[in-house]
């Protein structure tokens, strides 16, 4: 029997154990889109204790313990510390065969080195008192766990009024050689529903611009002056959080008025609210095909479905859900209207509903074109479907309607800088289906061919795909005496 969470851990034959410790288990972490905080990088965070840096705002974990029965004083409410945690260790033993298990015993090993001990209300105190104590080291700052996990570049997710002032400060610091770009999310510039939101987002896009909004031309200045300065400030990805793509017909009057409306407190119509969101992928599209970025589009959450919830405790808190919404039409409308024009930039889908993986991995093969290799990507297992399973699915539709060698990878899509191992489950996963296919004589017994095209996956592609240039900064561990 094998034992859990070995070294050998998810990799059924000998095949796939070669190919993971040969070539990908030691490639660098190039982290593409995730929801760290630039500002707890730039000053270095630290954390008193476990549950600061593992269950403060994970909503993964969340649901599992309201799952479990656990009252939300110990999820987020008044509970001590210590208190949550011992809610979280009660809950692990249950949630075998959720991700979560996997994934708290991975994050338990790397970095923490707790590798004979499995998460539970009996060794929860030990655990605790262990990863505590570590914490308290520099090796367990944000900076000190990235850099033990081999992180070489992050792009964290930025709305575009953001002054970049934490990039910057990143940047500059020659102690810190790991790149942190920001990525372009303008989630806020196309959501008219609420109009004295609205209003105020508007009127802060203006305020960061330096200029003065009166119709939706001016608001559309204002965004690509945002667009120009994240892009002098390294960001080359725009990230779009939409329950569908838009793509309605509309005219430019039409839109005009529309924006026009909302700005003047009025609620606009269902209509016309798909049609401003239209008009607005459109545009960020050509922004960012202009500059030469890559667009990335997560499609299908269907979010904060519990009013009481969502009154209590705000968004990102563990309420939404996967949506069943249309996505081949409009999708492959907003696809087509760019490229008709040239103006089709590097695109990545991303799916929430597994119905439509198929639907994915076909529709990109509509809209590649010959100028770069895998243009238009089916983005890795997203949210909901980032388990061994929904792994395993995509990485399937893939290969059967695409190009899996050119396939970008693995990203966190996470708050905590504890979820790295997600990118060596991800290696483990695809290293032993690829194994497992070499053994069955699926694919060639070529170590050196399918070896590759690990490599390629687990690093090369997403370098090359995004064009990053990685920076080799001089590390000084004490200031320079002069």
């Amino acid at each position: 029997m094998k034992k859990f969470n070995s070294e050998n851990f998810l990799l059924a034959n000998d095949t796939a154990v070669t190919l993971y410790h040969e070539f990908a288990e030691h490639q660098p972490i190039i982290d593409y889109h995730c929801h760290l905080s630039p500002k707890e990088i730039a000053e270095d965070k630290r954390w008193d204790n476990m549950s600061q840096i593992w269950l403060y705002g994970d909503h993964y974990k969340w649901r599992a313990m309201r799952a479990n029965g656990i009252n939300e004083k110990y999820i987020t409410g008044s509970a001590s510390d210590w208190e949550k945690f011992q809610a979280w260790s009660k809950t692990v033993p249950k949630t075998l065969r959720n991700p979560l298990y996997h994934w708290t015993h991975m994050e338990l090993e790397k970095p923490f080195g707790i590798t004979d001990t499995l998460l539970s209300e009996s060794t929860a105190k030990n655990v605790w008192d262990h990863c505590n104590a570590l914490l308290k080291t520099d090796d367990f700052s944000c900076r000190g766990i990235m850099k033990q996990a081999n992180v070489e570049l992050v792009v964290t997710t930025d709305d575009p009024t953001d002054t970049l002032e934490y990039h910057k400060q990143i940047k500059a610091d020659e102690r810190f050689s790991i790149q942190v770009l920001p990525a372009f999310r303008p989630d806020k510039a196309m959501s008219p529903e609420n109009p004295m939101l609205f209003k105020a987002y508007v009127e802060k896009i203006g305020e960061t611009a330096g200029m003065s909004i009166v119709n939706f031309m001016d608001f559309i200045e204002a965004i690509t002056k945002r667009h120009s300065y994240f892009h002098e400030n390294g960001c080359r990805v725009s990230d779009h959080g939409i329950e569908m793509a838009y793509a309605e017909d509309y005219s430019s009057t039409e839109i005009q008025t529309i924006f026009a409306t909302v700005m003047s407190g009025k609620n606009l119509s269902p209509d016309e609210i798909r049609k401003f969101k239209s008009a607005m992928v459109y545009q960020f599209g050509v922004m960012d095909h202009e500059r030469g970025w890559v667009q990335q589009f997560h499609l299908g959450a269907l979010r904060n479905v519990n009013s009481r919830m969502f009154r209590t405790l705000g968004p990102d808190t563990g309420y939404d859900v996967i949506g069943d919404f249309e996505i081949a039409r409009p999708v492959a409308r907003l696809l087509d209207k760019l490229d008709s024009e040239n103006r089709l930039a590097k695109t990545i889908l991303y799916n929430l509903n597994p119905r439509d993986n198929d639907l994915i991995a076909s529709l990109i093969g509509a809209f590649q074109d010959g100028t770069s290799a895998g243009k238009i990507q089916f983005g890795s297992a997203w949210w909901f479907l980032d388990q061994k399973d929904g792994i395993e699915k995509q990485l399937n539709s893939l290969s059967n309607m695409g190009l899996l060698s050119q396939f970008i990878g693995m990203l966190t899509d996470s708050r905590s800088f504890l979820s790295y191992p997600r990118h060596d489950y991800f290696r483990r996963i695809l290293c032993n289906i690829l194994g497992t296919e070499m053994e069955n004589g699926m694919i060639p017994n070529d170590r050196t061919l399918v070896g590759g095209m690990i490599s390629d996956i687990s690093y090369n592609n997403v370098k090359k795909y995004f064009g990053f240039t990685l920076e080799k900064k001089k590390y000084v561990s004490e200031p320079e005496k002069v």
